[in-house]
Formats: structure tokens, sequence, C-alpha cells
């Protein structure tokens, strides 16, 4: 979708140029490559990725 925000699996966002095949697979570089990575949606992220995503911290501080 455009307008949407595109992710790699690990949360991090990418803002580069993508491609899409034909089952619906969208994936980093303009053209298909052995380095063409994966995106996703944030809603289709892992709870990890999310938190990351969010600048939230994967341990969670002890409260003093």
């Amino acid at each position: 979708m455009k307008g949407v925000k595109h992710y790699l699996k690990d949360g991090t966002e990418h803002k580069g140029a993508t491609h899409k095949h034909k089952d619906g697979t969208l994936m980093t570089g303009a053209a298909m490559s052995k380095s063409s990575k994966t995106l996703v949606h944030y809603k289709d992220l892992g709870k990890t990725a999310k938190a990351r995503t969010d600048g939230k911290s994967k341990k969670s501080k002890k409260p003093k």
C-alpha cells in the first residue's frame, strides 16, 4: 500500500525502494536481488519487533 510504512521483520522501518511479487510479497530494492528482504506492515510484526519500533527497550527497568 502506498503511504503505509513498511518494516523489516526485526522492526526496522524501510524507507527505500521496493518491489512486489505476483503473490503480493513486498521486498526491499527496486528489483529482486540476493540482498532483497521481505517487508511487512506494522500489524504483522512480532511483539519484540513492535517494541523496538515503538522505541521501547527489550528489557524492562525495575522500579526503584
